[in-house]
């Protein structure tokens, strides 16, 4: 097996589990608010995080370099979180990923004023276009529009917008303060409305919460693997297989059968995003769709760049300890 194929699989595997975490979001979303599932997600995610921030041996504190720009991209992961289950709470699965596909479209939008990259016209039509398959998802003036389609368009935007700011300072920001500042604010934000909507889990409901924490970290840390195997041109694409598992999940267990619209407008979608990823595989080893090219960021979990960076320095930390034979 050549080493893209093995990075291609193996980000198919981690996509599947990603898709697999959703279901369980939409599963508790039925009893509980997104408010509560956010902050067990955290509160059991914390553990994980923990034990990866505490191998960092890159020097320093947690005093961000850029602290606006990382309070930006904190409450942009927050506001993604909420909105991004919610939206897998109230909204058929497939269609809510037809619309946050979009956020790689949205990165290009924004790395033009955040990072100062030139679009041409081939990706602004591609982005337009993309777009538009959104409209074709949404049906404005066809169907009623409620708050889920509103939160799914927050999560993408807030997404993409989280990813473009960490394409930015992420040379320079400690990996500890990119991981811990949107966990930290959302088990803060999150515990603040908890009184207001929190009901009783039993045990087997916070199993799945616990269960969550888990397929998340495993997911992220499949994708480095991914990207460590493959070349990011073949492995990014593989995030589009999740509308394949919301298809299959959503016909399985939620009885949901995505109609036309969603899936003409997933197709376009798909199609725009994949054709902005190859591109820009091919032009440009720093565009920023593929340096934020794994899950949308919504601070519950270890997000598979930071751990990715937290690996590199840790090997590097190991490769200057290491003894010097004599030859």
């Amino acid at each position: 097996m050549t080493s893209n194929a093995r990075g291609a699989l193996t980000a198919l595997l981690a996509f599947g589990i990603f898709a697999t975490h959703d279901v369980v979001v939409k599963t508790l979303g039925a009893h509980y608010s997104a408010f509560q599932i956010v902050f067990f997600s955290v509160l059991f995610g914390f553990p994980m995080a923990m034990l990866m921030l505490i191998r960092d041996v890159q020097p320093g504190t947690l005093r961000p370099v850029h602290p606006w720009w990382t309070l930006g991209r904190t409450a942009a992961a927050v506001t993604t979180g909420v909105c991004a289950f919610y939206a897998f709470s109230v909204l058929p699965l497939a269609q809510t990923y037809a619309i946050l596909f979009s956020a790689p479209l949205l990165v290009t939008v924004f790395s033009i004023p955040i990072l100062g990259e030139k679009v041409r016209l081939r990706r602004w039509t591609a982005v337009i276009i993309g777009l538009c398959g959104v409209m074709v998802v949404l049906r404005p003036g066809e169907a009623e529009l409620g708050l889920g389609h509103l939160a799914a368009l927050l999560a993408a935007i807030s997404s993409s917008l989280a990813s473009v700011i960490v394409r930015k300072i992420g040379r320079e920001e400690r990996s500890v303060v990119l991981l811990l500042y949107p966990m930290l604010a959302q088990f803060v934000v999150m515990g603040s409305a908890l009184p207001f909507v929190y009901q009783p889990m039993p045990l087997p409901h916070l199993g799945l919460q616990a269960l969550m924490a888990i397929m998340a970290f495993a997911a992220a840390a499949l994708m480095i693997e991914a990207y460590r195997h493959g070349e990011a041109v073949i492995v990014a694409p593989m995030q589009y297989s999740q509308i394949l598992w919301a298809t299959f999940y959503g016909a399985l267990f939620f009885a949901e059968f995505p109609d036309m619209n969603t899936f003409v407008g997933a197709t376009v979608v798909v199609g725009s995003g994949l054709y902005i990823v190859l591109r820009e595989g091919r032009v440009s080893a720093t565009a920023p769709v593929l340096h934020t090219r794994s899950r949308f960021e919504t601070g519950t979990f270890l997000r598979a760049g930071v751990l990715s960076r937290l690996r590199q320095r840790r090997r590097k930390g190991e490769a200057k300890r290491a003894p010097i034979t004599p030859r």
